[in-house]
């Protein structure tokens, strides 16, 4: 079985978990110390969006080269949610900057995080 260092997509996923891994952390680390969401953190979740949307987009650019996942419908359903997970949270916090905000965002990025890896195990088993 290959490493996901192998190829640059699984190198760009390993990139996408660590920093989702990090933005959870560092929320989780907000929200236990009840301070009000500082917007660093929200930069940081933007700076993790970029990022997977990037992975979406080489990975539909793996997929249109030729490359193909063992399997196919999970793998395109994990490349939607790993962008839209976080939209959905920070719409979800727009105008809350309490302490529960930051909660939500570690959730989403764990959430994120889950997804990363899911979604490289769908494509590796592919190749």
């Amino acid at each position: 079985m290959s490493s996901a260092l192998d190829t640059p997509l699984g190198q760009l996923t390993l990139v996408a978990v660590a920093y989702a891994g990090l933005v959870t952390l560092v929320a989780l680390v907000v929200a236990l110390r009840r301070l009000r969401r500082p917007a660093w953190l929200d930069q940081m979740v933007w700076i993790l969006e970029l990022l997977l949307v990037v992975r979406a987009v080489a990975g539909l650019g793996s997929m249109l080269s030729g490359q193909r996942p063992a399997e196919m419908a999970p793998h395109i359903g994990y490349l939607a949610a790993s962008v839209c997970v976080l939209p959905i949270a920070m719409q979800a916090v727009y105008e809350e900057r309490d302490t529960w905000s930051s909660a939500v965002i570690a959730v989403a990025a764990l959430a994120v995080t889950v997804i990363a890896v899911r979604l490289q195990m769908t494509w590796g088993h592919g190749a």
